[in-house]
């Protein structure tokens, strides 16, 4: 790590990556295609964010979309590509609802931030992010839903999208507070953790793993009538 934190703050945000990664790999059904890819997203930034590649504020053009732009754009071609779309509708939803446990430890992160001062208070629990409640009830849906089997389809559609909307709304602030032209608050103490290494893996690959997990389960519910197990 290249800013001074305790070693604790870092190595939370990399067990959670790699819970993340190890959840997400088990819905594909231990695809070692899938694997590779996340892998090469994680070997990449991380090698760009020890090398200070995204603290360099004041660059033109910005260096931000790039933390970012690459992961949401291979979300969005799974869309495009019907091979994609079969893969994604092929995913274990129980091992995707699992995956958000993740979300827990990750607002212990973005606490631990705030305190030193590298995140605004809008991005923790005590502000304006309520995500820390995704964490939290991810495994009471996970087991009700897919080992008691007992959660009716409707209740897993509706969990995922407040969930959904709760990682928007931390998405929102966090690109509305960190430094650059699209900034309109937190000016005293702007978003700039996630900048440096390890926290450039949280937009960067947790993030759009948590995304693409509430969209393949929305996916696979709304469009058939059996959970899967």
């Amino acid at each position: 790590m290249n800013i001074n934190l305790p070693a604790f703050i870092g190595i939370m945000l990399v067990l959670s990556l790699a819970l993340t990664i190890f959840c997400f790999f088990r819905a594909s059904g231990n695809s070692i295609k899938a694997l590779v890819v996340i892998l090469c997203f994680v070997v990449i930034q991380g090698i760009l964010g020890l090398s200070n590649f995204y603290t360099q504020f004041d660059t033109h053009p910005m260096r931000f979309p790039l933390l970012v732009l690459p992961s949401l754009l291979s979300i969005l071609v799974f869309y495009l590509l019907p091979r994609s779309r079969k893969f994604l509708d092929e995913l274990d939803p129980g091992w995707l609802t699992f995956l958000h446990i993740i979300r827990f430890p990750i607002e212990l992160v973005l606490y631990w931030l705030f305190l030193y001062e590298l995140v605004p208070e809008i991005m923790t629990f005590e502000g304006r992010n309520f995500d820390i409640i995704s964490g939290l009830s991810a495994p009471f849906i996970a087991y009700w839903a897919y080992i008691k089997k007992k959660l009716e389809r409707k209740y897993i559609i509706i969990w995922n999208l407040i969930c959904l909307a709760l990682l928007l709304n931390i998405v929102f602030n966090a690109i509305l507070s960190a430094p650059g032209p699209f900034q309109q608050f937190e000016f005293g103490q702007p978003n700039i953790g996630i900048f440096y290494f390890p926290f450039v893996w949280l937009p960067s690959v947790i993030v759009p793993l948590v995304l693409l997990s509430h969209i393949a389960c929305l996916r696979y519910h709304i469009s058939n009538k059996n959970i899967k197990i």
